[in-house]
C-alpha cells in the first residue's frame, strides 16, 4: 500500500508500527447540526480505506472523535435556550443515524470532547511545567510555538514570514501572548458557558487539544495515520503535532492523509450563499449508496464538484452515479438468478472468507476451460481484480478501482445475455463474476444486493393481469398494462425464468 503523506509531500510504501494492525485516527465533526456533504467526504473515503485494510488483513483501530463543546454548540444552546449538552446529544445521534445512510461502518471508539477533560487539563499542565506553555493573566493557557522548532512542518508553512507580516497590527495590552502564532489550550469560561475547574482558571480547553489527548488513548500511542479534510492541515493538525510531540519526545502520527475540498457549483458551500446541502437533505432524494458512489468516483485528493440543476431538485452528478448503481445492482442480482444463490450477509465474517476463497479457488482453475471466449473472459476478469486491488493499494484511487468494476459488469453483461438467449450455462463463471462484485460490494461499502420488496396488491394484480392477457394473446392489453406499471415506477421483463421486475 502507498500512501500520499502530507507530512512529506510524496507518496510512501505504508509500513505500520505493529505488524498487520493500524492505528487510525480521523477528525469528527462539531455536532451542533446536521452533518454536510462537506463532512460527509472524509467519512467515506477513509471508511473505504479501513474497509480496504480490514479486507487486506490488517486489525484496524479506527478511532473518530465527536466535539461536543464549541462556540458553534453553545450559540445553538444559546438560540434554544436549552443546555449546550442537550445540543450536542442531540446531534450525535442525528450524525450516527446519517453515517449508518450513507454506509459508514461506526469507527472502534467514538470519543466525546467532554468525556476528556482530564486528560487535557493534565497534558497542559505537563506542557507548562516543560516550559511549552503559558498562563496569562486572565487564566488563559497559550502553547509557545517558538519552544517547537518544528511547528510548520505538516503544513510547509514559512512562519518566520507570516509573523513577520502582523507583527505591526498585534493589538496591545490586552493581548499578552508571547508569539502571534501561539495558540489557546485552556480559556476562561464567560458567563453561562460550560465550564470545569482546572489549576488555571474554571473554563474550558481550546478545539486543537482534545484530538492530541483522544487519539494516542484509543489507538494505544502514537499513530500510524491520522487524516481528515484539507482544511484541518493548519492550525488543527499542525497544532495537534505540537503539543503530542513537544509533550513526550515522540512522533504523533507517521502519516497524514487529507482529502479535497468538496464545492457546491464550483463554489465554496455556505449558508450565506445558500448552498448549504446536508446529508439528510441528498438522502431524501437519492439513497447512501448512490451518493457513496458519486464521493468515491474522484481520488480522495481531487477537489469534488457537486452541481445542482436550475429547479434545485437534481444534480446531474448524481444522476449518473444513480444510472450506474442501479446498472451494477441489475448485474448482481441477474447472477444471483442464474446460480440460484441466495444473497450472502456480507457482514458474517465466515461468508467474507468464503467469498473470496471461492473467487480465487475458480480463478487458479479457469485454465482448464478450452472454450476460448470462456477463457478470455476469465484472464480479462482477473486482470479487472488485480487492478482493483492494485489501485486501491496505489493511495486509495477509488476512481480507477471503480473503473475496473464497471468493466467486468459489461464482461458479465455480456454473458448474461448470451445465457438468456442461447441458455448458456458456465457455473464457474457466473459464480466468479458474482463473487468479484460482491468483494467490490464489501471493499467499496456500496450495497449492491437489492432485497426484494412486497409487491402491493394493485401492483401484483397488473402483472398477473399483463401474464394473463400474454397468455390469450391479447397483446394489446399486455402493452397497457406495461405502460400502467412503468408509470407506477416499476419495469418488467420477460425472461426464461419468468416475469422479472425492478423499481425505477
Amino acid at each position: 500500500m502507498k500512501i500520499y503523506n502530507t507530512l512529506t509531500l510524496k507518496k510512501e510504501d505504508f509500513v505500520p508500527i505493529e505488524k498487520n494492525k493500524i492505528r487510525m485516527y480521523v477528525c469528527g465533526p462539531t455536532v451542533y447540526d446536521l452533518i454536510h456533504i462537506g463532512n460527509a467526504r472524509p467519512m467515506i473515503v477513509f471508511d473505504v480505506f479501513r474497509r480496504f485494510m480490514e479486507f487486506s488483513g490488517y486489525e484496524v483501530i479506527y478511532v473518530s472523535n465527536f466535539t461536543d463543546i464549541d462556540d458553534k454548540i453553545i450559540n445553538r444552546a444559546n438560540e434554544e435556550k436549552v443546555d449546550a449538552s442537550d445540543v450536542a446529544k442531540k446531534y450525535i445521534k442525528e450524525a450516527i443515524i446519517d453515517m449508518e445512510s450513507i454506509g459508514v461502518k461506526m469507527p472502534t471508539f467514538t470519543p466525546k470532547a467532554t468525556e476528556e477533560i482530564d486528560g487535557m487539563i493534565e497534558l497542559i499542565q505537563s506542557l507548562i511545567n516543560k516550559g511549552h506553555a503559558y498562563k496569562v493573566d486572565d487564566g488563559t493557557v497559550y502553547f509557545d510555538v517558538s519552544s517547537f522548532k518544528e511547528y510548520g512542518k505538516l503544513s510547509h508553512k514559512n512562519l518566520d514570514e507570516l509573523i513577520e507580516g502582523v507583527r505591526d497590527i498585534k493589538v496591545t495590552g490586552k493581548d499578552q501572548k508571547k508569539n502571534f502564532n501561539d495558540f489557546v489550550l485552556w480559556k476562561p469560561a464567560k458567563e453561562g458557558e460550560p465550564k470545569w475547574s482546572s489549576p488555571f482558571c474554571e473554563g474550558r480547553p481550546g478545539w486543537h487539544t482534545e484530538c492530541c489527548v483522544m487519539a494516542p488513548k484509543y489507538c494505544g500511542g502514537s499513530l500510524d495515520i491520522h487524516a481528515g479534510g484539507e482544511d484541518l492541515i493548519f492550525p488543527h493538525h499542525e497544532n495537534e503535532i505540537a503539543q503530542y510531540e513537544s509533550n513526550t519526545g515522540k512522533t504523533f502520527a507517521n502519516y497524514w492523509m487529507h482529502n479535497a475540498f468538496l464545492r457546491i457549483n464550483n463554489e465554496k458551500m455556505s449558508k450565506s450563499l445558500g448552498n448549504f446541502k446536508t446529508v439528510r437533505e441528498i438522502i431524501s432524494k437519492y439513497n447512501g449508496n448512490i451518493f457513496r458512489l458519486f464521493m468515491l468516483s474522484t481520488h480522495y485528493r481531487s477537489p469534488l464538484n457537486f452541481s445542482i440543476d436550475s429547479d434545485g431538485k437534481k444534480s446531474p452528478e448524481l444522476e449518473s452515479a444513480k444510472a450506474i448503481y442501479q446498472r451494477v445492482c441489475t448485474c448482481v442480482e441477474r447472477l444471483l438468478e442464474i446460480l440460484n444463490f441466495d444473497a450472502p450477509n456480507l457482514d458474517d465474517p465466515k461468508e467474507q472468507i468464503k467469498l473470496y476463497d471461492t473467487s480465487i479457488s475458480i480463478e487458479d482453475n479457469f485454465l482448464e476451460y478450452s472454450d476460448k471466449d470462456i477463457s478470455d473472459a476469465f484472464k480479462s476478469l482477473k486482470g479487472f481484480r488485480m487492478q482493483f486491488v492494485d489501485k486501491l493499494n496505489d493511495d486509495l484511487n477509488t476512481a480507477d478501482a471503480l473503473t475496473a468494476i464497471y468493466e467486468i459488469v459489461n464482461i458479465a453483461n455480456r454473458f448474461i445475455k448470451k445465457h438468456d438467449e442461447e441458455k448458456f450455462a458456465c457455473d464457474d463463471l457466473f459464480k466468479y463474476m458474482l463473487y468479484l462484485l460482491l468483494i467490490f460490494n464489501k471493499v467499496m461499502g456500496i450495497n449492491v444486493i437489492n432485497k426484494k420488496e412486497d409487491l402491493d396488491s394493485e401492483i401484483e394484480d397488473l402483472i398477473n393481469a399483463r401474464s394473463e392477457a400474454k397468455k390469450n394473446k391479447d397483446f394489446k392489453k399486455a402493452d397497457e398494462i406495461r405502460e400502467t406499471l412503468l408509470n407506477k415506477g416499476i419495469v418488467i421483463e420477460d425472461t426464461r425464468e419468468g416475469v422479472k421486475w425492478k423499481r425505477v
